[in-house]
């Protein structure tokens, strides 16, 4: 018998069908210190637990994001692409 997933990706099949982003969320750009909103933009989508979340951008690595969060009393750095914040 085949054993069932259980990944991150699990139950996105309406996570997924929300309307198109436009190219500006791809070419957004933000600085150090900025508050952000994480929220999905594509297929290649942050941990579900983290959306819609808000964090602070503390640098910035090629073209992604470094955000920290906080997850309950746990503080932890995300690599985001632009595409996936809103401020």
């Amino acid at each position: 018998m085949v054993r069932k997933s259980y990944g991150k990706m699990r139950g996105t099949r309406k996570k997924m069908a929300a309307k198109p982003k436009t190219i500006t969320r791809y070419l957004a750009t933000f600085s150090v210190g900025e508050m952000v909103h994480i929220d999905y933009a594509s297929q290649r989508i942050p941990h579900p637990r983290f959306k819609g979340l808000t964090g602070k951008v503390i640098g910035i690595r090629g073209a992604s994001y470094i955000v920290a969060v906080k997850d309950g009393n746990a503080a932890k750095q995300l690599m985001l692409r632009p595409e996936h914040l809103k401020r």
